[in-house]
């Protein structure tokens, strides 16, 4: 029998599902859609709820983002029995292209900088609440990024979030620099 704690996060929509088992080997991974979650069938199964948006495996964690007209009441048992009935059959050590492993072998030396400020700095929060950061771009010192999982849509996320990036990366990096949330595509 698998030990699964519920733990919510800062985002209203968005529940944190730990196990006592991995999801992930290595590495996250953030399914936004089904199609995406396709070949990983925990994730799938997931989808098949009534009221999931996104679904995003980190470690021995799965959080589950949720459409707002779905409560909490009925989705979180629902997930529940999911997890339960389908992690003994799941593989933890599911490979997933990794573009972003890719990107970064070819970033300029300033970008590769930044990320690293935001991996040792602001990453392990955000994945810790079931979320992550992605850098899109880096032109005239203006950085735009683009937020995952639970911190998508995250009310926080726009306002002190941001402001810490923000302020980080002007303390460590440079005082010039401003951070801006691209729309989500």
């Amino acid at each position: 029998m698998t030990e699964i704690m519920t733990q919510p996060t800062p985002n209203p929509n968005a529940l944190k599902f730990i196990l006592d088992k991995e999801v992930k080997t290595e590495g996250k991974t953030s399914f936004k859609n089904p199609n995406q979650a396709k070949d990983v069938p925990l994730a799938a199964a997931l989808f098949d709820l009534r009221g999931v948006d996104q679904v995003h495996f980190f470690q021995n964690v799965i959080t589950v983002s949720k459409f707002t007209f779905e409560p909490w009441e009925t989705l979180e048992p629902s997930v529940l029995t999911q997890i339960e009935s389908l992690i003994s059959e799941h593989n933890p050590d599911f490979k997933d292209h990794d573009p972003e492993k890719e990107r970064r072998k070819n970033l300029p030396a300033e970008l590769i900088q930044i990320e690293e400020i935001l991996d040792r700095r602001i990453r392990p929060g955000l994945q810790g609440d079931g979320g992550d950061l992605k850098v899109l771009s880096y032109n005239d010192n203006v950085l735009l990024v683009q937020y995952q999982g639970a911190c998508g849509t995250c009310p926080s996320s726009t306002t002190g979030t941001l402001e810490a990036i923000r302020a980080i990366l002007q303390d460590e990096y440079d005082p010039e620099i401003e951070v801006y949330i691209a729309p989500e595509a």
